[in-house]
């Protein structure tokens, strides 16, 4: 009986240790999104709040024509993920969040930002998936995955190991 009670135990241990990561989409679409401000004035600045998952919801900001995320945790804390200071030319955060969950808690966020690095042709950008860990007391951008064939594969690597990952400092 013991041996069946050790087995169970062990199998059910590792079970709840190896959770299956998944995968959930939200919008970023400011025509999705409940406008909190807007100011067409200048060069025009908005704050949206969009829907997250796990009680998490996205801050989209934007400035002088470029954009960053604030996530804002559960329990209301916002955290920053200044992606102006790892760009400085215009840019613009697609369409999508990906949400990297172990069973129904989401550790990781991934999206993509969209960035006009050519000063001559603003029009000409480059497509950068930025991974982000999230928790209730930190989020913070820990991987910027250049474009390339397997770009979407590479995020999600970088999203589920992120948690052992130090937050990226801007260069």
């Amino acid at each position: 009986m013991k041996i069946i009670t050790f087995i169970a135990l062990t199998l059910f241990a590792s079970t709840a240790a190896s959770a299956k990561i998944t995968s959930r989409y939200t919008d970023l679409d400011d025509q999705k999104c409940k406008t909190l401000e807007l100011d067409e004035e200048g060069g025009g600045s908005y704050k949206g709040e969009c829907a997250g998952v796990g009680g998490y919801r996205l801050h989209v900001l934007e400035g002088d024509l470029r954009q960053s995320i604030n996530v804002i945790a559960p329990g209301g804390k916002e955290h920053q993920l200044r992606l102006w200071e790892h760009f400085g030319a215009f840019s613009a955060v697609g369409p999508k969040a990906e949400w990297r969950l172990k069973g129904k808690a989401p550790f990781a966020l991934i999206f993509r930002f969209n960035v006009s690095e050519n000063p001559e042709d603003a029009s000409k950008t480059t497509s950068y998936l930025i991974v982000a860990k999230v928790s209730p007391s930190l989020a913070c951008v820990t991987e910027i995955i250049k474009p390339s064939r397997n770009q979407n594969e590479e995020a999600r690597r970088a999203a589920d190991r992120s948690a052992t990952v130090p937050c990226k400092i801007a260069e």
